[in-house]
């Protein structure tokens, strides 16, 4: 499965979540039910997936957990704000350069139409 099919089944997923609860919730809940959603449409998903952090070859106590990690590949990171920033862009890419991925989907349930609120973040390394 490539990161383009992938990407297609979450932001599926995404929308079947928004479309089932609207916006307003916490975080917390709109990353259950993707993770529900996901799983149940066979992928392998990783909720809260440890990355540790390294700095100048030094391991840190620090750690950043990924909201959900799909098929290993692709990082999906979610708000439920007013809006995204450029700042939430900037945290999703870094996150993507720490972690050596290439893909992630910055997801905002905080919209009333849910394709105003997915960003995709690409790492050109």
């Amino acid at each position: 499965m490539t990161e383009n099919d992938i990407t297609a089944i979450i932001l599926g997923s995404a929308i079947e979540v928004h479309r089932c609860l609207g916006p307003g919730l916490l975080e917390s809940v709109y990353q259950q039910c993707l993770f529900i959603e996901l799983s149940e449409r066979g992928l392998y998903v990783e909720k809260e997936k440890r990355l540790g952090i390294i700095y100048k070859d030094i391991p840190l106590d620090s750690y950043y957990r990924m909201d959900l990690l799909v098929e290993g590949t692709v990082l999906v990171e979610l708000k439920s704000v007013e809006f995204l920033t450029g700042l939430h862009f900037a945290q999703t890419l870094t996150y993507l350069r720490l972690s050596k991925m290439r893909l992630g989907l910055l997801i905002n349930f905080n919209v009333p139409v849910l394709k105003d609120g997915i960003k995709r973040v690409i790492n050109g390394y």
